[in-house]
């Protein structure tokens, strides 16, 4: 089964460059992007707008923003983890939050990694092969039931 990519974020921009950073790395996962935590929860519970998808296939890693419109990132990271069928998906934050409260929160709520984005495009691209490289291959994911 393919190793799918949950990309939560709301920038433009960054979705850009976050899907450039993976293409340049040779890492060529479907990455399903939700622009707000609403549509990331509709994706990962199969509804709205993904009503009807088959909520058996999961995300292998949830790349997930912390400042959101409609449902931030802590919120959607809560709702993950207490979900029986999302609670073990690795969830990794990725913000550019300098905020120290901010890490302690996604940790306290059960985030799996917080990385702060670079500004540089090129330390970018390395941080999201480095990530890519041990979420979509080393890692060994939980079991789907």
């Amino acid at each position: 089964m393919d190793r799918v990519i949950l990309l939560v974020e709301d920038n433009p921009d960054d979705v850009d460059l976050t899907i450039r950073a993976l293409a340049k790395r040779k890492i060529h996962n479907e990455v399903i992007v939700a622009h707000d935590g609403a549509e990331a929860l509709d994706y990962l519970f199969a509804a709205g707008k993904y009503a009807g998808r088959d909520d058996r296939i999961v995300p292998t890693v949830v790349l997930l923003d912390l400042k959101l419109p409609k449902i931030d990132g802590l919120e959607v990271l809560r709702r993950i983890r207490a979900n029986e069928k999302t609670k073990l998906i690795p969830v990794v934050i990725l913000t550019s939050s300098k905020e120290e409260q901010d890490i302690i929160s996604g940790y306290s709520n059960g985030a799996n990694s917080f990385v702060r984005k670079p500004v540089d495009f090129n330390q970018f691209a390395d941080a999201i092969q480095h990530m890519g490289l041990y979420w979509l291959v080393l890692n060994e994911p939980p079991p789907i039931k």
